[in-house]
């Protein structure tokens, strides 16, 4: 009796702290045997705080249905919240997001904002660890990498006088 119970409450905190993907889209084709899932028109993705949005997004999964891989394309759109609470919010063209490693990869026109201090970074490949908080940029074509910082002041400025 003892072992019944303590599965039944492993199993309902196991639920509790299991976050709900949730996918919407205009149309769905899926090959279970493969392991592919192909969501296609307006995809919008939501997990726990996170959210993704594109005119595709594929959803590879293990043999046991597990998720490993999130592709989006075509102006993806994007919002995540990092387990060190860190937000972001962006677009680019190409998403990828490895569940195992909580690793993103933006490729093409890509332009990612920290909300909580205004960080942005446009480059052509930026990537994001959402546990460790890693973050790299590169450019393609010989075109610069931009970030944008803004800065707090020690003190504040003095007026200047008016005339």
């Amino acid at each position: 009796m003892i072992q019944k119970l303590l599965i039944l409450t492993f199993v309902l905190l196991s639920s509790i702290w299991a976050e709900e993907l949730k996918v919407i889209s205009d149309n769905f084709k899926g090959d279970q045997q493969k392991g592919i899932s192909v969501f296609t028109g307006k995809v919008k993705v939501t997990k726990g705080l996170d959210e993704l949005n594109a005119s595709k997004v594929t959803i590879y999964t293990d043999k046991d249905k597990k998720p490993i891989k999130y592709l989006a394309e075509g102006d993806a759109s994007f919002y995540i919240v990092t387990e060190m609470g860190e937000k972001y919010k962006g677009k680019s063209q190409i998403a990828i997001y490895l569940p195992d490693s909580s690793e993103y990869q933006f490729f093409q026109k890509v332009d990612l904002i920290r909300l909580d201090d205004y960080r942005r970074v446009k480059g052509d490949k930026v990537i994001v660890n959402t546990v460790v908080g890693n973050a790299s940029a590169e450019s393609a074509n010989n075109d610069p990498v931009v970030m944008t910082f803004t800065l707090q002041d020690k003190k504040p400025k003095e007026k200047s006088p008016t005339k």
